[in-house]
């Protein structure tokens, strides 16, 4: 996180730290529900839909290096069953810890810029900015990593029929009879001879039969 961004407090997923202090040890408990921000999980499979409410169970604790915050997030995930392709509906419970660092400021309170030991982890670090933290990159995270990656609408669900595409747990009894394609050529085979002679017995000259039976 950019240590000059600017926090928006009226955005809800953003926190005042205030009322905590930085007394080490302090502790603040919050509850509150949230509507889902936008691509809220895994785009095209699964994910908590746009708007709907997200439950927050909040525990900040100051410590000497910042604040750090364990939580549950609880919402309604909506998605589609990767056996039989039928919408479905599941109750997802995430849970997450995450550390706020205070980042180091001058005699003025202006933020120093230091060069850190490793650049990419230094990135991905979050700051208590202002006395702001901001848990969206916290709660995406959490939430991703709760959904299930292979989603399906109940534990024994039969998928589709291979052939004809019917959803199996609708048909239990559906089958199609299976035929070996070593022997398909020969059943046409045998088809084409009993045309052939069907064709020669209707080609007959008439009388035939009876002088062959004097």
């Amino acid at each position: 996180m950019a240590l000059n961004a600017r926090l928006d407090h009226r955005n809800p997923l953003v926190f005042d730290t205030h009322e905590l202090g930085r007394r080490p040890g302090a502790l603040q408990r919050l509850n509150r529900t949230i509507d889902a921000p936008r691509d809220l999980g895994v785009a095209g499979v699964i994910g908590v839909p746009e708007g709907s409410p997200v439950e927050l169970e909040l525990r900040l604790e100051s410590v000497m290096e910042g604040v750090l915050v364990t939580g549950t997030a609880r919402a309604k995930v909506e998605g589609e069953c990767v056996r039989c392709l039928e919408p479905l509906e599941q109750q997802l419970e995430a849970d997450f810890q995450e550390m706020f660092s205070y980042p180091d400021a001058d005699d003025r309170g202006r933020v120093k810029a230091e060069p850190a030991d490793d650049a990419e982890e230094d990135e991905d670090r979050l700051f208590v900015e202002d006395g702001l933290i901001d848990l969206e990159p916290v709660l995406r995270d959490a939430v991703v990593l709760a959904l299930p990656m292979q989603p399906v609408c109940q534990e024994d669900c039969q998928g589709l029929c291979s052939e004809c595409g019917v959803r199996l747990s609708d048909d239990p009894d559906h089958h199609h009879d299976a035929v070996d394609i070593r022997w398909a050529a020969l059943q046409g085979l045998a088809g084409s001879l009993e045309d052939g002679e069907k064709d020669e017995m209707s080609g007959a000259e008439p009388g035939v039969d009876e002088k062959q039976e004097k």
